[in-house]
């Protein structure tokens, strides 16, 4: 067995503790740890003296330890570890924060390395939480260092640790997976330099060298898989509908349609008449009309004689596209199947999509249960996709004779660049024009001080018969301090703010059938105030609420505020968005000014992908897809362009990767794509 396939614990100095916090990263064997890349690079490789030091930079110095540890107790919770060191220019204390296993970790008149932010105090020069290590062991002080993204109770010190032991154990270890002409023609060097170099750079040159060699292949990789996906499945018979009229269907709606609808209803309706099986992106933002343009594809599969069905990703949300199509769709037989449907309607429903009595099904997972058999099955449609794994989605679509058409439908907007590697194998429409009457929610940025009078105005809107909705940052997933910050948040709501509004909360570790009653109840304005995380961000339908107030809103991405603030402005009142800002960063108010100033998804997604990156605007697990570790499409356009010409021209001459020279390429392909159905292309 490869070094690479060792457990992560079977390193050095990796214990139980250590291997649970490094699972959470996605780091389970040594190959994890070395593919697992920095976001950035530090430059700690100057040593200064403490007489130089210029309060608020971030600086190494070498120092010796002049004194012992002492600890101050300031108040409950807070305790303050402080220590004395000195160089031949001066003295500096380090001072930690709650951090209490520095105290039996310095010798008196020995030397370390610190690395952290300066500042004064009553005279005095400190570093504020140093990294630090014994003088000579340059680690995480003293060079380059890349910087990861970290998990609690895990420190940059020690992953990098880890690293290194991983890095000694395994890299004559690594295989090289590009074909030399690949490397020769796109001037990347190898895979054993590249790796070493993305964690332990001995220069920015070192850095820059390595990870243009690791963006490649990832886009090359992900180039090919796509590639795959879209060539199995255009070799997929379907269904071909013979009517594509849309007439009588657009005659009955009580609304007309807009221009932006009627153009991706006639790009679905060519498609629909090929034998090939549709796989189509709708995405438009908030309130566009997705819906009617489903209801349309659900119409045509039941004129041409075939059952269509509807997957949302919650009860409430389905039970939503429900009524909407029932309302839209006159004459055709709709059913609503959830996991709370009565054991007596379920099973009526089951004999219906059997017998093909029943049309159009609406639902959420319930869909893909195993006792759910249709007659003949054409159209799967998916709102809000991205809330499906890729299996569950197949599930579904496993119920059809032949390959079904899909059709997935998306309100988060996706930057062009993003959608085409993400769903290079889907064809795109876009519903780019909103419907007459949709009002624009006026956004506003505002700070602690503002508080109070944020506070009065949600107490004025509810007594004007208005809702309001207070959204609270999302913590690490499966943490408990998510309920408690909730819970906690509310009850101080209730006690010392609106003593006198019903008011609610929910949250991600709520069950579905809670979650549901909750949103119920705010629904038919029994709760007035919704305290709540995320879990409202996608498809709930609310007029009476007026009001979105999200709290430390720097910590969403923009396309997530954007999302959040698109529950609001759905009715006939003028509604608002409010933004606490607890950052003073250039980037943060930057981020700020953008949603106080548009309203257009589009534009607020590209600058979201241009800040932060494809993984963390729409994480790409999400759509099956593997999540991009080192790759930026915002910044790496180049890089993504030239692995896309490199990837067609080897799977012109080599469709099945059968090449002695592609054995590697073949095997990373397989890794990244397992589970994902690319795989087997290559078998």
């Amino acid at each position: 067995m490869s070094n690479l396939d060792l457990q992560i614990i079977k390193i050095k100095g990796v214990g139980s503790a250590i291997e649970k916090k490094l699972e959470r990263l996605g780091i389970t064997t040594v190959s994890d740890m070395l593919y697992y890349f920095p976001y950035r690079i530090e430059d700690r490789s100057e040593i200064k003296k403490i007489a130089e030091l210029q309060e608020g930079e971030t600086a190494c110095i070498k120092a010796a330890v002049f004194s012992a540890v002492s600890e101050r107790r300031v108040r409950k919770n807070m305790v303050i570890y402080n220590l004395t060191l000195r160089d031949d220019s001066g003295f500096i204390n380090a001072i930690w924060y709650n951090n209490k296993y520095v105290v039996n970790t310095f010798k008196i008149g020995n030397f370390y390395t610190f690395y952290g932010q300066i500042k004064r105090s009553a005279g005095k020069k400190d570093i504020i939480n140093p990294v630090y290590e014994k003088a000579d062991v340059n680690i995480a002080t003293g060079r380059i260092i890349p910087v990861y993204q970290l998990t609690s109770g895990l420190s940059l010190k020690a992953l990098l640790g880890i690293a290194s032991k991983c890095l000694d154990l395994a890299e004559n270890d690594l295989e090289e997976t590009l074909p030399k002409w690949v490397r020769d023609e796109c001037e990347l060097c190898e895979i054993k330099y590249a790796i070493r170099n993305i964690h332990f750079p001995a220069s920015f040159h070192d850095y820059s060298v390595a990870r243009k060699r690791l963006v490649f292949e990832e886009f090359l990789l992900l180039n090919m898989g796509m590639r795959a996906l879209k060539d199995r499945r255009n070799n997929l018979s379907g269904y071909s509908f013979n009517s594509t009229d849309l007439s009588a269907f657009y005659a009955k709606l009580p609304f007309t349609m807009t221009d932006a609808q009627l153009r991706v209803c006639n790009e679905i309706s060519m498609d629909l008449t090929l034998k090939k099986p549709m796989n189509r992106l709708v995405q438009g933002d908030v309130g566009c009309g997705k819906t009617a343009v489903a209801a349309a594809c659900l119409y045509l599969a039941c004129q041409n004689g075939y059952q269509g069905a509807m997957m949302a990703p919650t009860e409430l949300l389905a039970s939503q596209h429900y009524e909407s199509l029932k309302s839209m769709l006159p004459g055709i037989k709709i059913a609503l199947l959830s996991g709370s449907t009565k054991t007596k309607e379920r099973r009526m429903i089951i004999e219906g999509l059997k017998s093909g009595e029943i049309q159009v099904a609406v639902g959420t997972h319930a869909l893909f249960s195993k006792d759910v058999e249709f007659n003949n099955l054409a159209l799967v449609i998916t709102d809000e996709q991205h809330r499906f794994g890729v299996r569950q989605r197949a599930l579904l679509a496993e119920k059809a004779s032949l390959s079904p058409h899909v059709l997935v439908m998306t309100a988060t907007p996706i930057p062009r660049t993003l959608a085409l590697i993400l769903y290079s194998d889907l064809n795109i429409s876009v519903i780019d024009q909103m419907p007459p009457g949709r009002q624009k929610v006026d956004t506003y940025v505002v700070d602690e001080n503002m508080r109070h009078r944020i506070y009065s105005f949600i107490d004025k809107i509810v007594k004007q018969g208005n809702q309001a909705y207070i959204v609270c940052p999302m913590v690490e997933e499966n943490d408990a301090s998510e309920l408690k910050s909730v819970v906690e948040f509310t009850e101080n709501l209730k006690k010392y703010v609106f003593v006198d509004l019903p008011i609610g909360f929910i949250h991600g570790k709520m069950k579905s059938d809670e979650k549901d009653s909750i949103m119920e109840s705010f629904i038919k304005n029994e709760i007035t105030v919704l305290v709540s995380t995320t879990v409202i961000e996608v498809g709930v339908n609310v007029p009476n609420a007026t009001l979105m107030v999200v709290e430390n809103a720097e910590r969403f991405g923009l396309s997530q505020l954007h999302q959040l603030r698109g529950r609001v402005g759905r009715g006939k009142d003028k509604s608002y968005c409010v933004l606490f800002n607890q950052s003073d960063s250039k980037i943060t108010k930057e981020r700020m000014d953008i949603m106080a100033s548009t309203n257009d998804g589009f534009l607020i997604a590209n600058k979201d992908l241009e800040l932060r990156g494809p993984g963390e605007i729409f994480g790409t697990k999400q759509h099956g897809l593997p999540e991009l570790k080192i790759g930026d499409i915002a910044k790496d356009t180049a890089l993504l362009n030239l692995a896309s010409n490199i990837s067609d021209r080897i799977l012109k001459d080599d469709p099945l990767l059968q090449s002695p020279d592609h054995r590697c390429l073949k095997e990373s392909l397989k890794k990244m794509f397992i589970g994902r159905g690319a795989e087997s292309m290559f078998n």
